[in-house]
């Protein structure tokens, strides 16, 4: 089964599905091992992390690419991708994103409707593009799909702008022109979630980012809601660069790292996630060969 069914399915089998961000590939593998169905790499993720830059439409397809593959390489989970704008003005651009994606290893990703020099979606002071242009953006990804199966979701950012009425009307014709799945961004009340699911009938995705317009609902109020995916874009990311700036700060200001010991994972642990015996086992019996001969 290719990527882009192992979403579809994981969307059918687990209700929410709970896709949660992993900014690298250890981190894909570390979300697999305690059984999550869908892995995310978020456009905030990527420039953050591998760029050092903020999400401000910076980060571009070949940078994005670039962590698809190191995370594909490693695991077999379904990735959902966000593309932001789709990194280019035109039809052509959307489609070379599209297919380039597929050929990554890539299972979905999201397109949204903001104009090429994006925001956050829980920033101020979005700008959208007209509901025809983003009709034309979808279009393309759907039409540039090599893989019939590979997921075309269509978020929008009107909410904040335009209003739940104009959200939800641009949701549908973004389901009309062949948008598999709608991302409805920055919802600010669990009834909003429900109505979107029930116009536009297809799975609907939940961002449950921290510090952001939206609650941190749980999976059973997502539910109730008919959310089909849950998405927690950024949650480990966030602990992560927590955990590293209190590092940064202990070892500096005492000049050791003893105190810091029991917040670590092990060597032997960090061993185990990647199956490193078995690697060095491999390699022992390499060098035996040689020897012997």
């Amino acid at each position: 089964m290719n990527a882009g069914a192992k979403f579809r399915r994981a969307v059918t089998e687990e209700k929410p599905l709970q896709a949660i961000g992993t900014v690298c590939a250890y981190h894909a593998v570390m979300a697999k091992r305690v059984g999550y169905r869908a892995i995310y790499l978020s456009g905030a993720g990527v420039a953050a992390s591998s760029l050092g830059m903020p999400d401000l439409g910076i980060s571009n397809l070949d940078d994005v690419l670039t962590d698809i593959r190191r995370i594909t390489d490693v695991c077999d989970l379904p990735l959902l991708v966000d593309v932001d704008t789709g990194f280019g003005a035109s039809a052509f651009n959307v489609a070379r994103t599209t297919r380039s994606l597929i050929k990554a290893g890539a299972a979905a990703m999201h397109i949204e409707d903001q104009v090429g020099a994006k925001r956050c979606g829980h920033r101020p002071g979005k700008e959208l593009v007209s509901s025809e242009e983003m009709v034309d953006r979808i279009k393309a990804a759907v039409d540039a799909r090599t893989d019939p199966s590979f997921v075309v979701m269509a978020r929008t950012d009107a909410l904040a702008s335009e209003g739940l009425d104009a959200a939800i009307s641009r949701s549908v014709k973004y389901m009309e022109a062949g948008a598999d799945m709608i991302f409805p961004e920055a919802i600010t009340e669990l009834a909003m979630y429900r109505k979107f699911a029930a116009a536009v009938k297809v799975p609907i995705l939940a961002n449950i980012t921290e510090f952001g317009s939206t609650p941190l609902l749980t999976v059973a109020q997502l539910r109730s809601a008919d959310v089909a995916i849950a998405l927690y874009p950024l949650t480990a990311f966030r602990a992560m660069n927590k955990a590293a700036l209190k590092v940064f700060e202990t070892v500096r200001r005492d000049g050791s790292q003893r105190t810091l010991l029991p917040d670590m994972q092990t060597r032997e642990e960090l061993y185990e996630f990647l199956n490193y015996h078995s690697y060095e086992k491999k390699l022992d019996e390499l060098f035996s060969r040689s020897k012997s001969s």
